[in-house]
C-alpha cells in the first residue's frame, strides 16, 4: 500500500501544552473545583515514588509537564488530579509523548454527571499505534490512509482489497484503510468505507451525535486511528509484544487507581466537554 504514514520516534517523553477545542454547544458548562490542587496532589510521597519507578531521573520533568498540560487547558485544569496523573502514568508506561504536536498521545477532560466531577481521560493517536507497532521489531510495513473515489478497485472481505493509489488524490475520500505485513510475510488490510466509519463513530461516540467532541472536530485523525487499531486488535498475531493489547485496553479510558479502566464515551455518565487538537 501507498502513502506509508510510518511514525517517527518520539523523542524524550516532553509533554507539551495541548490546544483547546469545541465545547458542546446546547449547555455552558460549570467547572467543578478539584477537592486537591494539582501541585499539592504531585509534591505527595507517595506520588512521587510512584513517578521515580516510572521516570527515574526524569521524574522532577515529568511531574512539571503534566502539571503545564493540565494547566494549560481551562476543562482539563479543573479535572481530578487522580485521573489526570493515571492518564499521565499510562502514557509513560507506553513510552508516548503527550504532546498535540507529535499526535502520539493525548489526555481529555470528560464530565462524569453521575459523581458531577470532571475526569481525564487517556487516547492515543494513530501515530502512537503505529511507533507501539514499529517497537516490537515484528512489523516489515505499517501504514494507514484516507481512500479517494476511484482507489478502491476491488473489495473482497475474504481475499483481500486491491487499491490504485497512483490517481484519484482530488477526489472526495470514501474510506479509510490501514495495512501491515510481518516479517514472516503475513499480511493483514482493513478497510471502512466513510458510510461505515460515521456508524461506528455514532455508536460509540455520543458526543459524534451531538456534533461535538473529538469525532466531530478531527474525523479523518480518528477513522486513521479506527482502522489501524482495529487491524491491530484483529490480526495481529498473539505473540506480539503485549504492549500493543494493553494499549488497546486503555485507550480512551479512565483509570482507576484499582486497576479498572472505564470508557467515559459510551456511557450516559459522561459528557465530552472539551477536546485536544489531534494532530494529522
Amino acid at each position: 500500500m501507498s502513502e506509508n504514514t510510518q511514525a517517527q520516534a518520539p523523542a524524550q517523553a516532553q509533554a507539551q501544552a495541548q490546544a483547546p477545542a469545541a465545547i458542546a454547544p446546547e449547555k455552558p458548562i460549570t467547572q467543578v473545583p478539584r477537592q486537591t490542587p494539582l501541585k499539592e496532589f504531585f509534591g505527595r510521597q507517595v506520588v512521587k515514588n510512584k513517578i521515580a519507578e516510572l521516570m527515574g531521573k526524569n521524574s522532577a520533568a515529568f511531574a512539571t509537564s503534566v502539571m503545564q498540560i493540565a494547566q494549560s487547558n481551562s476543562m482539563l485544569a479543573t479535572a481530578t488530579p487522580e485521573s489526570i496523573f493515571s492518564a499521565a502514568c499510562m502514557a509513560a508506561t507506553l513510552n508516548l509523548p503527550i504532546n498535540a504536536i507529535l499526535g502520539f498521545a493525548h489526555i481529555v477532560p470528560y464530565r462524569n454527571r453521575k459523581l458531577n466531577r470532571v475526569e481525564a481521560q487517556f487516547q492515543i493517536g494513530w501515530k502512537g499505534y503505529i511507533q507501539l507497532a514499529q517497537r516490537t521489531g515484528q512489523f516489515k510495513r505499517i501504514s494507514v490512509t484516507s481512500v479517494r473515489d476511484g482507489q478502491l478497485i476491488k473489495k473482497n472481505p475474504l481475499t483481500g482489497y486491491e487499491f490504485d493509489f497512483e490517481t484519484g488524490w482530488e477526489n472526495e475520500v470514501i474510506g479509510f484503510a490501514s495495512y501491515f505485513q510481518l516479517l514472516n510475510g503475513f499480511e493483514a488490510t482493513l478497510y471502512m468505507s466513510k458510510e461505515e466509519m460515521t456508524n461506528h463513530a455514532k455508536r460509540y461516540s455520543q458526543s459524534f451525535q451531538k456534533q461535538y467532541g473529538v469525532w466531530f472536530d478531527n474525523f479523518e485523525s480518528m477513522a486513521h486511528k479506527t482502522v489501524i487499531k482495529l487491524l491491530l486488535s484483529r490480526f495481529a498475531p498473539l505473540s506480539i509484544d503485549s504492549t500493543i493489547h494493553k494499549a488497546i485496553e486503555s485507550d480512551s479510558a479512565i483509570l482507576q487507581d484499582s486497576g479498572v479502566a472505564y470508557y467515559p464515551d459510551n456511557s450516559q455518565d459522561f459528557e465530552a466537554i472539551e477536546v485536544d487538537q489531534l494532530s494529522e
